[in-house]
């Protein structure tokens, strides 16, 4: 029984949408699976670890009647990957099998039935909705998404907090010695909601999001979120727990400002931490008027020493940080200039983007 008639690329493009999502090694088989439908003249492709389901359709020429089947993601989306990019593929069903054919290529795929493929029961309730450009939503995501934890006991900081209140949406992320926060105008009234999207949503979410004006739709359900853009939906159970209070860890007052080139000081950093301590990751800031000198040494005392003129002139300061959470944040960043704001050598670092009122980075001081 023919499934669908179609070039590779109307096949491989929905495919690679929604097989993200998908692990290596599942103790349940059939999550290393794909879903695939066609009814109603469309094809439908469905992926899901239980936590996180991806579901994105096309056109299908066909009008036969509605046939469901699940085959491996992995093998499915390999296969037509290496086949040539103007070729036509045919995927036929026989024998619990899925037969791909493409020029004189031929595949057979073991499948397992549909019926027995799990599904994230949506819910039906939405709490919030709202309409933003898939440009402006990737970017701020994008700005904060490297300073979630990483399996971390405290499991809500494994994933990223989002807070919706009067027209204006605000991404949070922590892993206890970093916090990156951005936000976003809306211009869309709508009740206070705070939820904590799974680390692994925010990067398919980054990855599926286009860099254009076409809109995203953002449901905050009761304990879901939902995203819709296109012609997918994604689905993710929220992380239950309570998000720390990250106001208390932002820094004001602080006497010791300097303005400087981002990519003049990501340079120097990456440079420098060539020799830094593979354990620790250590780098020294000495601030002095007129100068900012960046120093790393490890433990077979070998040295780097960088030095960046600065417009400062108040007091002399030495501090360490891990160099890694100072090359993060300046790596995501776009704009050309960052302002560093520092205290005492024992107090966090707080780096803002000048004109800028929409982004934040605190970073910890480590002691060398």
């Amino acid at each position: 029984m023919k499934l669908i008639e179609t070039h590779r690329d109307a096949l491989l493009r929905p495919l690679q949408a929604v097989t993200g999502i998908v692990e290596r090694r599942h103790t349940l088989p059939i999550l290393s699976n794909v879903l695939i439908e066609r009814k109603s003249g469309a094809l439908n492709l469905t992926a899901t670890d239980l936590e996180i389901q991806v579901m994105t359709s096309s056109e299908c020429p066909s009008d036969g009647e509605g046939i469901a089947i699940t085959v491996s993601a992995r093998k499915l989306q390999e296969i037509l990957r290496c086949l040539p990019d103007s070729v036509d593929v045919t995927l036929e069903i026989s024998d619990s099998r899925l037969h791909v054919k493409a020029d004189r290529s031929r595949f057979n795929l073991q499948t397992l039935p549909a019926e027995d493929y799990p599904r994230i029961a949506e819910a039906t309730e939405v709490a919030t909705a709202l309409v933003i450009p898939q440009r402006d939503f990737r970017h701020v995501l994008s700005l904060v998404q490297y300073a979630m934890a990483q399996q971390d006991i405290r499991y809500y900081l494994n994933g990223l907090l989002v807070i919706v209140d009067a027209g204006t949406v605000t991404v949070v992320a922590t892993d206890g010695h970093r916090l990156a926060l951005a936000s976003l105008d809306t211009h869309q009234p709508s009740p206070r909601q705070e939820v904590i999207l799974p680390r692994k949503a925010v990067a398919e979410l980054i990855k599926l999001l286009a860099d254009g004006e076409e809109p995203v739709r953002f449901e905050v359900l009761s304990n879901q979120v939902r995203f819709s853009f296109g012609t997918t939906f994604l689905v993710s159970k929220l992380v239950d727990g309570k998000f720390p209070d990250y106001k208390r860890v932002i820094p004001t007052g602080y006497q010791k400002h300097f303005a400087i080139d981002r990519l003049a000081l990501l340079h120097a950093l990456q440079r420098a931490a060539i020799l830094s301590n593979e354990k620790f990751r250590g780098v020294r800031w000495i601030l002095s008027s007129g100068s900012l000198r960046i120093a790393c040494t490890n433990t077979e005392q070998e040295e780097a020493q960088e030095e960046l003129e600065i417009d400062y002139q108040g007091d002399t300061l030495d501090m360490g940080f891990n160099v890694t959470y100072l090359t993060d944040v300046l790596a995501n960043l776009d704009a050309p200039t960052v302002d560093c704001a520092l205290g005492a050598s024992n107090s966090s670092a707080l780096i803002t983007v000048p004109g800028n009122e929409n982004f934040l980075y605190v970073v910890m001081p480590m002691r060398i």
